[in-house]
């Protein structure tokens, strides 16, 4: 069975995580300069079998869009032009770097590593791709 990625796209850096091969668990993967976020994932998908990517669909608390949302549709779109045969969707992202942050104090982390954005938007992508895989197992 292929992957399941999942993206938080940010500004600057970009966190990503990986379903197991089954499509069981979500794991980290790695945070990448947004800048060079194609050229990663064009590498990884010549590696890994991907079946569809999810991007976290940044939503103000009251639901409308974010500031980030402008940017997150430019990705999606060009993903979809050079990649058509890999699925790509926006999934509601509200609260998971709250969320990333709780799982970090709760883990032990201590303060200078909970203040590391990288660690942060990974996990993020992870919470973002364990709870498509949850909302998926309920349909």
């Amino acid at each position: 069975m292929a992957r399941i990625l999942s993206i938080d796209y940010g500004k600057k850096r970009t966190g990503i995580a990986v379903t197991d091969s089954l499509q069981l668990i979500a794991g980290g993967l790695v945070t990448v300069d947004t800048s060079v976020l194609l050229n990663y994932l064009n590498s990884y998908i010549q590696k890994e079998q991907v079946e569809r990517i999810v991007v976290g669909e940044p939503k103000q608390s009251d639901g409308s869009p974010s500031e980030n949302m402008g940017r997150v549709q430019q990705f999606v779109n060009r993903w979809r032009k050079l990649h058509p045969e890999i699925p790509i969707e926006l999934y509601d992202e509200r609260f998971t770097s709250v969320l990333a942050h709780r799982a970090m104090i709760d883990g032990g982390l201590r303060k200078k590593a909970r203040q590391n954005k990288a660690l942060v938007d990974e996990i993020s992508a992870t919470i973002i791709l364990q709870d498509y895989l949850e909302s998926i197992r309920k349909r």
